[in-house]
Formats: structure tokens, sequence, C-alpha cells
């Protein structure tokens, strides 16, 4: 199994890796997959190059920083030290469906469950140190070299604030369609290799999606994911859809529950057959 992590932040349509659709496709659901109605359609990734900011679109930052005010705001999101999420994953080409939990805690300790019918759970965590996963189609896994450094900086708790230390660049390279609706088009270089896209609504300001590209045991793999209904939990609105296209796969998560401070330390210890690995 490969397992894809499609880009950085708290928000957590973004800290929810696709181990659940690449296992499908692993398990030859890709024979079957289809372009579902609906599906995600938007534009490439362009070339790596220079980051060239246009001149005649806001600045990244301030298209950034407005994300953040639409959410709650810069202090509502520091406030908090963890995040617990329940919802629901499906990938109706597939004929999988099923249900997710997230966990995530300061400073950048992450937790994912997912249990697919005729498929079994999928089990994805960090810990600040170590990353790993326990599969039905692998068993425990250690992540090593560039999946572990994507891991760790994926993990990162307020990464939403998109903090400039943690980038060789941020620019505003476009205005363009994204989903049907007109948005500024981000490009964030990695300091640690690799780039991500964001797309921001131009009329809310709230981030419509993404472009991704993570390495996986089988590869580079690229997502793209479109972030809607959003609704508040708390001092904190967050996408309650998200729906995410590898090729001709897509895979929709809803969260129906969102809750902040209540996550026990011990959800990120290792399992015991992770355990095993290091010894």
């Amino acid at each position: 199994m490969m397992t894809f992590r499609p880009g950085p932040g708290r928000a957590l349509a973004l800290r929810m890796p696709m181990a659940a659709m690449v296992l499908v496709l692993a398990c030859g659901g890709h024979a079957h997959a289809q372009s579902a109605p609906g599906a995600v359609s938007s534009p490439r990734p362009a070339a790596a190059g220079p980051v060239a900011e246009r001149k005649d679109l806001p600045s990244a930052r301030s298209v950034l920083d407005r994300h953040v005010e639409a959410i709650g705001g810069r202090a509502a999101v520091l406030s908090h030290s963890s995040t617990y999420a329940r919802g629901t994953l499906a990938m109706p080409a597939a004929g999988v469906s099923g249900t997710l939990e997230v966990f995530a805690a300061k400073p950048d300790k992450t937790l994912l469950k997912i249990s697919l019918g005729g498929v079994g759970e999928v089990v994805e965590g960090f810990n600040g140190t170590h990353g790993w996963s326990v599969s039905p189609m692998t068993g425990p896994m250690l992540l090593e070299g560039r999946q572990l450094e994507e891991k760790r900086f994926d993990a990162e708790y307020n990464s939403e604030l998109r903090d400039e230390s943690r980038y060789a660049s941020i620019a505003t390279v476009d205005e363009m369609e994204f989903d049907g609706r007109p948005c500024y088009k981000l490009r964030l270089v990695r300091k640690t290799g690799g780039e991500d896209f964001e797309f921001y609504d131009v009329k809310t300001g709230l981030k419509a999606g993404g472009i991704s590209t993570r390495e996986t045991a089988m590869g580079k793999v690229t997502a793209t994911a479109v972030e809607t209904d959003y609704r508040r939990f708390g001092k904190l609105m967050h996408p309650t859809t998200v729906r995410s296209q590898v090729g001709a796969m897509q895979q929709v998560i809803t969260i129906t529950l969102i809750e902040y401070d209540k996550v026990p330390p011990s959800v990120f210890d290792m399992p015991e057959e992770i355990k095993a690995l290091l010894k």
C-alpha cells in the first residue's frame, strides 16, 4: 500500500491522508474506477521553476491572512492544543465506504483511523519522531526518508497559519477558476523540498482547495482536493465536505463532528507491532 498525505495544515481536509483511496487502488479498485459525477476538475500544477508573484494580484500573505480571519482569526487558531474529528469516507466508483477519525495535537502529532467495509482498518500516525502505518495490505510499516520528512511537515498543528519560516517562498501566481469559482492561486515552495498549490475564493477569502504531491511507497502521487460546506465548530470554521481526486479515483470525506482540547496524549502511542519494528 502506498500512503498519500495531501499537503499541510490542521484544516482537517489537509490532515487526512489518502490512505484509503490508495489502498483501494492497490487492491485493484482502479480497474473499475471511472470519474464519478461531480469529480474534481482543476488545473494541473505548473512546472517547477522560480516563483514570481504577479504584481496585479494581492500578496500571498494577505490572501493567507484573510483566510485565517474568515475561519475565526489567529487568536482562535492558537487557542487550541488538540483536535478530534469524526466523519465518513466514500469512494463511489470503487463501491467502498466507511468511517474515519482524525486526532491531532501540538506541536506535531497526528493519528488517522479509517475503517472501510470489505477492506478493513487503516491506521496512520506520527508521534513527533516516528511515522507509521498499519493496514490489511501491508501490516505494520515505519515511514522513512522522504515519506517521513513529508509526514513531519504535514503534522504541524498550526500550519494553516502558513508560517513563512517553513517555506522557501510563497507567491500569488494567478487568479483563475477553480471548482467553478474565481480563486487566487498560491504556490508554496517548502524548505524541505517540493511545492503545493492552494486556491482561495476571491469572494469569501476561504480556502477552496489545493493540489499536492507527496512521496509514497509506490512513487509520487498527486491529488486535487476541493473543500466546501464550511461550518463553525466552536471558535473555528472548517470545510465539512472534501472531494479529492487521485487519477480517476474520487474520494469524498464528510465531517460530522469536531472537538477541541480533549485528545489524551496516549492516543499517539505507537502500536506494539510498530514498536517491535524499532527493536
